[in-house]
């Protein structure tokens, strides 16, 4: 079996528990395939006498990549699901960060995980992808996210005005400082903090969440995923920002966007003892209440 790994980097008071999982991984007969960069960063810290293999890019996973690990917290995941594309290679995160709400196997959880991963035990958990058109090339041969596109003001310039349709036909002017659209797997992260609401992954749909909108009754909607998202932006400033998920980029007032789902999805390993309940109870701490 052979496993690319992925990370931006650990802390040095990590470097313990890379050392663990270079053991597990060995034990259990799995060959580790490392993302050049955080290969560079950590083999001159180890005594490291096996010669492994590195990757650098999407051309370099192959059909041999029986899954991709992901070391560190949901942006270090973000980055791993631009480097499988449209492949289907499963993804596992490990949570080296903090929340871990994508990447929620704990480093305690470690020889379990690879247990299931040899052994197939696991589940696939499929998620939806948003997809981003543009008038004019947007980020790169990457134009999807797993969580959520937005547009948004830049720093401190004064709020946007953005004309929104569905298919064509007007939704909604929204005065604000942004616009989310969420996927069901995005409904916990940024739509989350601007009290959008919880979606279920296999839900099938979208949510469009306002940042600080400007008229308070204006409230997140929720529509089905077949439907194609348009956007024209107004704004004092000649600029504003465009994101997926992490990446971003700045564009012009006078640019056509549009979002949709993605063709294709982005297969994440769950193992079996962990469901999206649980998820929800443990990383919200929904239900931390004497009473319960």
């Amino acid at each position: 079996m052979r496993i690319a790994i992925y990370s931006r980097g650990i802390e040095n008071n990590q470097h313990n528990d890379l050392q663990l999982l270079l053991k597990e991984l060995e034990a259990s007969g799995v060959e580790p395939v490392f993302y050049q960069d955080f290969f560079n960063q950590f083999y001159s810290a180890f005594d490291i006498k096996t010669k492994y293999s590195t990757f650098n890019s999407y051309e370099d996973l192959d059909e041999t990549i029986d899954c991709i690990m992901s070391l560190g917290g949901d942006g270090t995941l973000l980055d791993t699901v631009t480097l499988v594309r449209d492949k289907g290679t499963p993804v596992v995160g490990i949570n080296y960060g903090r929340l871990g709400f994508l990447a929620n196997i704990g480093k305690e959880d470690l020889h379990m995980a690879i247990a299931a991963l040899v052994n197939r035990t696991f589940v696939l958990d499929k998620r939806t992808l948003i997809h981003l058109d543009a008038n004019i090339p947007l980020f790169g041969e990457v134009p999807y996210a797993l969580n959520e596109f937005s547009l948004h003001k830049k720093d401190s310039s004064p709020m946007i005005k953005i004309h929104t349709y569905l298919n064509g036909e007007f939704l909604n002017t929204y005065w604000a400082d942004g616009l989310i659209v969420a996927t069901p797997t995005g409904s916990t992260g940024y739509s989350l903090s601007c009290n959008g609401p919880v979606v279920f992954p296999d839900s099938g749909s979208f949510v469009i969440t306002p940042v600080s909108p400007h008229n308070l009754n204006i409230r997140p909607i929720v529509v089905p995923d077949d439907n194609i998202i348009s956007f024209e932006v107004e704004g004092r400033t000649d600029g504003f920002l465009c994101t997926l998920d992490s990446r971003r980029e700045l564009v012009t007032k006078e640019i056509q966007l549009a979002v949709r789902k993605e063709h294709f999805g982005i297969n994440l390993i769950r193992l079996n003892e962990n469901n999206f309940l649980q998820t929800l109870r443990n990383k919200l701490s929904w239900g931390l209440d004497k009473r319960n």
